[in-house]
């Protein structure tokens, strides 16, 4: 676990969007691999049991979320002029990318995650996944349309 906890840490941060909510959906999912653990029978895989648990978490939390929380049409704060090289530019177009993909649909989502942030090939992605190769490759060019076509990011990067 401590070896695999950056990895893993990434991916809950990409499923969530919230250093906190990441950390405890890792948590609750070691949690679900511990007590799993007689039961799971190729401990070499393990990496994609706590991807896998990590997934159905966050999607029985989305399922569960309180009906008062809502998404705004409106930032809090206005988005940086685009421009070089500042660093706060850089930060900015990553946090457009990050909302960006938190709008895709989940199951695009955790393919864009596993493919471009935990770098899986399509195969490994399938796997974790539990789908076709073909279901990834259809549903991630999908996805990069979707992100190609975002408004926001558009306004981003100029």
């Amino acid at each position: 676990m401590r070896a695999r906890q950056p990895v893993l840490l990434r991916t809950a941060r990409s499923l969530t969007g919230n250093p906190s909510d990441a950390e405890d959906l890792l948590q609750t999912a070691l949690t679900k691999t511990y007590v799993a653990w007689e039961r799971i029978e190729d401990h070499r895989a393990l990496d994609g049991y706590v991807r896998r648990a990590l997934l159905n978490t966050r999607t029985s939390q989305w399922r569960k979320r309180k009906v008062d929380e809502f998404v705004c049409d409106e930032l809090p704060e206005p988005d940086p002029a685009p421009g070089g090289d500042d660093p706060a530019e850089r930060q900015a177009l990553r946090d457009a990318m990050w909302r960006a993909i938190m709008r895709l649909p989940a199951r695009q989502r955790a393919m864009v995650v596993l493919r471009y942030y935990e770098d899986l090939s399509e195969v490994q992605t399938a796997e974790v996944l539990g789908v076709s190769v073909g279901t990834v490759k259809s549903a991630v060019s999908r996805a990069l349309g979707k992100l190609r076509e975002d408004a926001e990011l558009g306004l981003v990067r100029g």
